[in-house]
């Protein structure tokens, strides 16, 4: 080991000097920082005030997408809406539906036990009839002549 380089290291300064050092001085330091601050006071309140403007219009525009997501977005009431009517049309068809089916349910049932269903239906649909009984058919309506438009002939 080499016992040169012990020599070179510098010896550290006395803690009693840095701390008289820093008594000396403290008042022309503080005198310093007082000036800088008076010095960038207006630059200080300014930037204050902008960060102020800025919050408040970062807060604007929070609320104004806000309420654009709410009212258009995905999910929003104008959605929600239109599917609310959708659901109110559907749950209609259905009842409509239900009621028809509920027609047809009877009707199969008058037809297995009712005379009078079968006898109906036979008549109506099928064209039958009882012994001694005429059918009398209406004949089709004629079909209207066109009109003659005589735009053609010139």
């Amino acid at each position: 080991m080499d016992l040169r380089l012990v020599r070179k290291i510098p010896k550290l300064p006395n803690p009693e000097d840095g701390l008289r050092s820093l008594v000396e001085h403290a008042p022309r330091a503080e005198a310093m920082a007082e000036q800088m601050v008076e010095r960038f006071r207006p630059a200080f309140s300014a930037l204050l005030n902008y960060r102020r403007r800025a919050a408040t219009l970062a807060m604007l525009a929070l609320t104004a997408w806000l309420f654009v997501h709410v009212v258009f977005g995905a999910n929003g009431t104008v959605v929600y809406r239109q599917k609310k009517s959708e659901y109110e049309k559907l749950q209609q068809e259905v009842k409509a539906l239900q009621k028809e089916n509920d027609r047809h349910t009877q009707q199969i049932k008058d037809l297995e036990s009712n005379p009078h269903a079968i006898e109906k239906v036979a008549r109506e649909q099928f064209g039958y009839m009882r012994q001694g009984e005429y059918v009398y058919v209406a004949p089709p309506p004629p079909q209207p002549a066109p009109p003659t438009n005589k735009s053609a002939e010139k």
